[in-house]
């Protein structure tokens, strides 16, 4: 009977991860469709596939459509599903370390330490010697912002996670008062670029975003997942885990350390959209359960199609007014937030 039972939840995993990736390529396919000008649906699909497969023709308009797809809508599409792909991942793995729904990518101060650092990088007026400037010192403030936290956190080689997350509190609120000083030392018009930053932005995104950022992505991604068995374990207990020869400490390391690079690449890139972490995993885990070797594939597919989708409403919504895509995943994240506080209980008993 045994084996019977893992095949039908081997089947049911596999057919999930079917539908998630039919979810994400029609999310692109949307995503690339829907702009101020709107493209056919079955041309757009032509024409990706003309790209992809050389033998395909792409019909009579792809002379019209191809730069629309391919220069301007394409790489924006593709930066959202990467990030999309980071923050989920990373909540997941978050959440499972800590044991705790609520947990999210920037638990760690690495969401406030890239602001600080794209915010410092933007006064001194890095963008306008290059464009790269302002997410290196977002990637860099949220590197550091990790290291200080783990650096408070840990103690004789052991890391507690209640002093984890009280330090990355401090680091958050102390990156939040720095920030709040530059707001006062600042013209107007410094400020716009700071508050769009932090806004969340995946305007003009090119395909030198995607070439950079996505190695990185999927790289740290896939390191993340190979930690799933550990993270399992240590959902159990930490003393459970390490009498079944887990290092935890180690563990610890490798996924906080992972984290910060994957979500600081993804929000140096697109700025601070949040929520991702918390809503996808939260939900994937409701449906794929609490096995992080599913749980943490599963919510980077979500996470990629719900980031894609939150950006078609965002350009849609108050056409040709463009909103910033964190206001729109805020605005689902926030009530989704509030449920989670009221059932305190049942996350009390989460694990």
């Amino acid at each position: 009977m045994i084996p019977v039972i893992r095949t039908a939840r081997g089947t049911g995993h596999a057919f999930v991860i079917a539908l998630l990736l039919a979810l994400l390529v029609a999310s692109v396919v949307l995503g690339v469709t829907v702009g101020v000008v709107r493209l056919p649906y079955f041309g757009t699909m032509r024409v990706i596939a003309a790209k992809l497969i050389p033998w395909v023709g792409a019909g009579d308009a792809a002379g019209m459509h191809e730069a629309i797809v391919w220069t301007i809508r394409m790489p924006r599409v593709l930066i959202a599903g990467i990030a999309g792909f980071a923050l989920a991942v990373s909540g997941a793995a978050m959440q499972g370390l800590f044991k705790n729904p609520l947990a999210s990518p920037g638990i760690t101060g690495v969401s406030s330490g890239a602001s600080l650092g794209a915010a410092i990088a933007i006064l001194l007026g890095y963008q306008v010697m290059s464009p790269w400037l302002v997410p290196a010192g977002g990637f860099a403030g949220a590197l550091a912002a990790a290291a200080i936290v783990y650096a408070l956190a840990t103690e004789r080689g052991k890391t507690d996670p209640a002093t984890l997350l009280l330090a990355g509190v401090a680091v958050s609120a102390f990156s939040s008062a720095v920030l709040s000083g530059i707001y006062q030392f600042t013209d107007d018009v410094v400020m716009r670029e700071i508050v769009y930053w932090l806004m969340g932005n995946l305007t003009g995104k090119r395909w030198e975003h995607v070439t950079t950022v996505g190695p990185i992505v999927l790289l740290g991604s896939a390191a993340l997942m190979t930690l799933g068995t550990e993270l399992n374990m240590l959902a159990a207990g930490e003393d459970d885990a390490r009498a079944m020869g887990v290092d935890t400490e180690r563990v610890k390391r490798r996924t906080l350390g992972l984290v910060a690079v994957v979500t600081g690449a993804a929000i140096s890139v697109v700025g601070l959209i949040g929520f991702v972490g918390l809503i996808v995993p939260h939900a994937m885990r409701t449906i794929v359960g609490p096995d992080h070797r599913r749980l943490l594939p599963a919510s980077g597919l979500l996470g990629a199609s719900f980031l894609i989708l939150c950006d078609v409403l965002a350009r849609v919504l108050f056409a040709p007014i463009e909103l910033q895509t964190g206001i729109v995943t805020a605005f689902f994240g926030v009530p989704f937030f509030l449920v989670l506080l009221v059932r305190r209980r049942e996350m009390i008993g989460w694990r």
